[in-house]
């Protein structure tokens, strides 16, 4: 099945260089200018970008940072609706809607959470029919006196009706949850199955466990069922060994994710997702290359506890395109991934952005206009608050 996935990928490749090389620009990323120039919006019918256009990655002085919305507790996830406007999840419970051309935040409703250590509301996704289909999908932890840490982990589905929340369908529930490794994210891929991941909840040996929902990344339809052709039978696993993996991403034409991963004190890690594997934890780390194991993709010793991430698909930052983009909570910056090859086999180089600048960073998201937002996350107990804590951000070319 990665043969397929790599084929396609590589065939998406080389019509990109096919179509940059009739446009007149280069495709290296490997050269850096100041100089920028106004790109289309993404999704446009004009997004090749026009002859004569920097053609190296955009660096930090390029790019301005405009605050979206302030007064946060803790934003855990980013969507955008159709008309533009932004849904938050903070980890206290309270989904919002922000309007980001008067920076007007708006509840929509809240959650009957168990906001304790790293639990909470944690990732959000919109359906792929909406607002035909006016449902938000949710993960978030609560109280379970029945199990071992009197916490576990839900997936359920909410109907958005206006601006208030509707309805709650459990789909999933009993996942183990804890102070601390909820994992949490929440995404559809390009197939149309939900995805979500999960955290070992500090027990490590669950992780390795393919019985239980812990330390794995799951799939399933849009009614909580596992999705067809999951590798374990009836079972929602997708992947397992993953200690507390914090963001998911698809590269276009690959109906596998990228997901980044925290590790102990060492083997932070980004991996490629494949059916059925073993990511290691807690017996490997990083890319021993042992047998029965599949290795990171990129690791990274001291640890930066990466969290959200997103590939970028436009053409508004200069030289981004195609890259894998994420925040950091430790290292407190936004990190990205240039691959070396079209099927992102390997990492070529990486850059590091606005490092402390901001503080901690959890949520990132593409605008529709190529912009990237991004979310600080200084409230949630381990970083040092600043003044307006904690705030959605913007980032464009100056």
């Amino acid at each position: 099945m990665r043969h397929v996935k790599v084929a396609l990928v590589i065939l998406i490749a080389l019509t990109a260089v096919f179509v940059t090389a009739c446009s007149g620009t280069s495709p290296s990323t490997s050269s850096l200018s100041t100089s920028s120039s106004t790109a289309p919006a993404l999704g446009s019918p004009s997004t090749v970008p026009a002859s004569g256009e920097q053609a190296g990655p955009a660096v930090e002085g390029d790019l301005a940072v405009d605050v979206v919305a302030e007064g946060l507790e803790v934003p855990w996830e980013i969507r955008f609706l159709p008309d533009g406007t932004l849904l938050v999840t903070e980890r206290s419970g309270r989904i919002v809607r922000i309007d980001q051309t008067t920076g007007t935040i708006t509840e929509l409703g809240s959650l009957p959470v168990a906001h304790v250590g790293e639990g909470g509301l944690l990732g959000l996704a919109l359906d792929p029919g909406f607002p035909a289909e006016p449902y938000l999908y949710v993960m978030y932890t609560r109280r379970d006196n029945a199990s071992q840490s009197g916490l576990a982990n839900r997936v359920s589905r909410l109907t958005l009706s206006g601006d208030a929340l509707g309805e709650e369908v459990v789909l999933v529930d009993g996942i183990p949850g804890a102070g601390n490794h909820d994992g949490g994210r929440v995404a559809f891929g390009p197939e149309g199955d939900l995805w979500v991941t999960t955290g070992d909840a500090g027990r490590s040996g669950l992780a390795q466990d393919v019985d239980s929902l812990a330390g794995k990344v799951l799939r399933m339809d849009r009614e909580g069922r596992p999705a067809s052709g999951n590798p374990f039978g009836g079972s929602l696993v997708y992947s397992f060994g993953h200690r507390n993996p914090q963001g998911l991403a698809w590269l276009p034409g690959d109906p596998d994710p990228f997901v980044t991963e925290h590790g102990p004190s060492e083997n932070d890690e980004v991996n490629h997702i494949e059916a059925g594997g073993n990511f290691g934890w807690p017996l490997v780390g990083g890319a021993p290359g042992r047998a029965g194991f599949v290795d990171a993709l990129f690791s990274w010793t001291p640890t930066i506890a990466p969290a959200a991430a997103v590939f970028y698909e436009s053409y508004a930052i200069p030289g981004w395109r195609g890259s894998l983009l994420f925040v950091t909570l430790k290292e407190s910056d936004l990190r990205r991934l240039t691959p070396a090859d079209p099927s992102f086999t390997s990492v070529a180089d990486e850059q590091i952005l606005f490092d402390g600048r901001f503080g901690r960073l959890r949520c990132i998201a593409l605008g529709p206009d190529g912009a990237l937002y991004v979310g600080t996350s200084n409230r949630d107990g381990r970083g040092n608050p600043r003044d307006g804590d904690d705030k959605i951000l913007r980032i464009t070319m100056k």
